[in-house]
């Protein structure tokens, strides 16, 4: 039995999903999510205003724990701000529209461990689709070291999942950062703010490659350097520090790692 079912704990997971034109997709999300044996949850599927049949697709599921809220945006950080605003659960994560949760234990596995840390993050495959489900590459989560984001070290956001003082303390999404703002959130809450954090040794979620920040080498150096613009204003980082390389170089690895 899990840790949260024997202190009968009953964490809300709120789960927050932008969303645009994401037919093709986002029904593997919400399949997954409905899936989990941990029934707890709401999932608020944040549209910036689909017109290929997204909102039809999501409410033909029909399930009470599915909010779908839309509204024109700026993008993906600032639908996330909207969910962020909105959420009513005891806790919160996302699950972008393109990725689906591992297996049916996933929300047991991050409600076990935020009954014990404010924070956890844990494994995660990046696939070529969901269909034939090629891992492409694997993320491993490492301790956080205690240099942390100077040394290069990050947790991957897709598996990234906090209690709600956390939300409220580390507060929105900085829309200044194009495809880095979950690396800012994220430096925020653990470096910043300095909250509890837990690992969950499991793969937590799929993840489709070619979202903005994985696009390709373009994509990933802009990453980079709003990374380093994120360490330098919060972390007094030179102009350019160690994790401006190790960073990049540490995921070389993940092509590599053999672990399930």
């Amino acid at each position: 039995m899990q840790l949260a079912q024997k202190l009968g704990v009953k964490l809300k997971v709120s789960i927050l999903t932008p969303c645009f034109n994401s037919i093709k997709t986002i029904g593997y999300t919400v399949e997954s999510v409905l899936k989990q044996d941990y029934r707890n949850f709401e999932v608020l599927v944040l549209d910036g205003g689909s017109d290929d049949g997204t909102q039809k697709l999501v409410e033909s599921f029909k399930c009470d724990n599915v909010t779908i809220m839309s509204r024109k945006d700026r993008g993906m950080y600032d639908a996330l701000n909207n969910g962020l605003l909105s959420f009513t659960g005891d806790a919160v994560g996302v699950l972008n529209s393109d990725d689906r949760y591992h297996d049916s234990t996933v929300l047991t596995k991050i409600a076990d461990q935020l009954s014990l840390f404010d924070m956890v993050h844990g494994h995660l495959n990046f696939v070529r689709d969901h269909e034939s489900g090629p891992i492409i590459r694997k993320w491993r989560l490492k301790s956080r070291p205690n240099s942390g984001f100077r040394s290069g070290w990050m947790p991957a956001h897709p598996t990234f999942y906090v209690r709600r003082r956390v939300a409220e303390a580390t507060g929105l999404f900085n829309l200044k950062y194009d495809t880095a703002a979950d690396y800012d959130w994220m430096l925020r809450a653990v470096d910043v703010e300095q909250f509890s954090l837990g690992e969950i040794d499991h793969v937590l979620i799929d993840m489709m490659i070619g979202g903005k920040s994985t696009a390709g080498i373009r994509a990933s150096l802009q990453h980079n350097l709003e990374a380093l613009q994120a360490r330098r204003h919060w972390l007094n980082a030179n102009v350019i520090d160690y994790a401006f390389f190790a960073k990049p170089l540490g995921k070389l690895g993940q092509y590599f790692t053999s672990t399930d």
